[in-house]
């Protein structure tokens, strides 16, 4: 019997498509199950050293939620690079302008900081209506 561990290579990673319909959906709780399919974490060929993880498709992010006051209170902050200009937004004016650019940031932040957590986000697209343009690829509906 053979005791040492298949370590999954690049060559062998099957990628899913899936789409999530984020319409009544909490925002930090649909960015961590994202960030999850992204990763590969749902798949028990799971290596932290490689991007195992499936194309996700987003859409309805307009009618996504935050809980609590968070939509009042939940202070969007960047920094142009100039001195004294740190410019804020509230998530509440951040949804109305690009809802999809909120859930973007919520799922970079759950990602590696790393040149393979950018990869990761690459496979990630976001839509603030109903439709997608990734019909060709069939993706799977994803319900959690």
């Amino acid at each position: 019997m053979n005791n040492t561990t298949h370590s999954v290579k690049a060559s062998e990673i099957e990628r899913k498509w899936y789409v999530i319909d984020a319409d009544g959906k909490v925002l930090g709780r649909l960015a961590a199950e994202v960030a999850k399919l992204l990763k590969g974490k749902h798949k028990p060929t799971y290596s932290t050293h490689l991007d195992c993880g499936d194309h996700v498709i987003v859409i309805n992010t307009d009618k996504m939620i935050l809980t609590g006051n968070k939509m009042e209170d939940k202070i969007y902050r960047r920094h142009t690079g100039y001195i004294g200009n740190m410019k804020e937004v509230s998530a509440k004016d951040a949804m109305a302008k690009d809802s999809t650019h909120v859930l973007m940031l919520a799922v970079k932040g759950m990602l590696p900081k790393n040149s393979l957590g950018r990869k990761m986000l690459t496979k990630l697209r976001v839509y603030a209506g109903n439709e997608h343009e990734q019909i060709a690829q069939k993706p799977e509906v994803y319900n959690f």
